[in-house]
This record gives C-alpha cells, sequence and structure tokens, in this order.
C-alpha cells in the first residue's frame, strides 16, 4: 500500500504546519503514525495513534502536536504548533497493519519541515 505525504514545508520558529498522509486503506490497521529522522540521526516515532484512538506521543512533541485521523478519507494529520528548530527534520508517514498475525510496516516518502530560528 502507496502511503502519501503532504504538508512539510519552510517556517519560521513559533510557528504551525500540518502534515497529512493518505493511507489508502484503514482495513486491519494497528496503528498510524508519524517519524522523523534529522541529518545524522536514527529515525525516531513523532506520535502515533491507534484503532481506538489511543495516542502515543515523543516528549519533545507532547503539547505541541497533535495527531489525529479521519477514517472517512483514510488519511492521518499530524498538527505541529509552536515549531522549534531542532524539530527540523524529513518527516515520514507509517502505518502498521495486522497481516495474517504479523505486523506488516508500510512508509511514506517522506515530507521534509525545516524550521528556521
Amino acid at each position: 500500500v502507496q502511503l502519501q505525504a503532504s504538508g512539510g514545508g519552510l517556517v519560521q520558529a513559533g510557528g504551525s504546519l500540518r502534515l497529512s498522509c493518505s493511507v489508502g486503506s484503514i482495513i486491519n490497521v494497528r496503528t498510524m503514525g508519524w517519524y522523523r529522522q534529522a541529518p545524522g540521526k536514527q529515525r525516531e516515532l513523532v506520535a502515533n495513534i491507534d484503532r481506538i484512538g489511543s495516542t502515543t506521543y515523543a516528549e519533545s512533541v507532547k503539547g505541541r502536536f497533535t495527531i489525529s485521523r479521519d477514517n472517512a478519507e483514510n488519511t492521518v494529520y499530524l498538527q505541529m504548533n509552536s515549531l522549534k528548530p531542532e524539530d527540523t527534520a524529513v518527516y515520514y508517514c507509517n502505518v502498521v497493519r495486522n497481516v495474517f498475525g504479523h505486523s506488516s510496516n508500510s512508509w511514506g516518502q517522506g515530507t521534509q519541515v525545516t524550521v528556521s530560528s
């Protein structure tokens, strides 16, 4: 399943961006979420949301980012407020599905978020 992420860009510190990711189908989805990878760093979880709406956030984004989903549109969103230069990274959409009892990961192509100071 191909994931289509969009919404990245260049913003000043303190600004906001909203990322969107069309996941194609929510059948057998366990979680939908966002990861990010800054230059020279490992990819890290930013936030995810499970099939009953429970959310998980990285400590560094709590209170600033909000993950949500629209089941009718098969889309997951990441609202990012009060952005900081350290939020600069490539953001990847992720979906984990239950495939015959196993977890199957799908990734989007990544969208660049750059926060200037």
